[in-house]
């Protein structure tokens, strides 16, 4: 194991928090989002051979913690040279959140120049999830507005690029402001903290696990995102890899 990162898994699972999905063995070693580089291999594996810097998504086993860790063939993608271990290590769940939450919102990444430019609104902007899906909305070409607390905003306006940076839980929010009118695009409107849970559009990134704003006080026509669906995660096949 070369790097792991902590997320809010990790730390309910050492709190006891997630006892319903904790490991009925232990001891237990957490840390579930893998950066390191291949020592062995188990039958069958034949992508990948001893020396290979890899990435890997290991939940529910963990391991990051750990000198070595052992990771499914199938949640295992080799790290391009110019990604550090540290970097590769933030990938698996914070990433793959935001890309899935953004997927099942019909927002389209692959390519802007073909697709309809849209508005996407991401709270939590600079949270783990949050900043991945401003980015990623951004590498999309679409217009991205965002929320995050006060002390974040010339991060996420400057750093990660968004269009614009609002400070969240505002009490007097600005008034139905316009997100630079894109062909087609829509009124982006703003409610309190106080009086919703979430933002109207496609990717909360707050505390809870499932992305979406669910509640009924969702504007009409919003598209809640979440990256759980019915092939979420991926069935792993037989295989292994061990990783330091």
């Amino acid at each position: 194991m070369e790097a792991t990162s902590i997320n809010q898994v990790d730390w309910k699972f050492q709190k006891g928090v997630a006892r319903p999905v904790m490991p009925r063995k232990f001891p237990f070693v957490s840390g579930f989002d893998l950066a390191g580089e291949i020592v062995e291999l188990g039958a069958g594996v034949s992508e990948f051979k001893p020396g290979d810097k890899v990435i890997a998504f290991n939940f529910p086993k963990g391991g990051g913690l750990a000198e070595y860790a052992v990771a499914s063939a199938s949640l295992t993608v080799a790290r391009p040279p110019e990604v550090s271990a540290a970097q590769g290590a933030c990938l698996p769940i914070a990433a793959v959140a935001a890309l899935r939450s953004l997927q099942t919102a019909g927002v389209t990444l692959d390519d802007p120049a073909a697709s309809p430019r849209k508005n996407v609104p991401v709270t939590a902007a600079s949270g783990g999830v949050g900043h991945f899906a401003v980015q990623l909305a951004r590498l999309g070409g679409h217009h991205v507005t965002a929320t995050c607390g006060a002390r974040n905003l010339g991060l996420v306006r400057d750093q990660l690029g968004a269009d614009e940076a609002l400070e969240a839980g505002l009490r007097d929010p600005p008034r139905a402001p316009r997100c630079g009118a894109p062909p087609g695009g829509s009124t982006t409107r703003w409610c309190t903290a106080q009086r919703r849970r979430g933002f109207p559009g496609p990717c909360s990134c707050g505390r809870s696990p499932t992305l979406a704003a669910r509640s009924s006080t969702s504007r009409r026509g919003s598209r809640p995102a979440s990256p759980r669906s019915s092939r979420w995660p991926p069935s792993p096949r037989r295989g292994w890899c061990r990783c330091w």
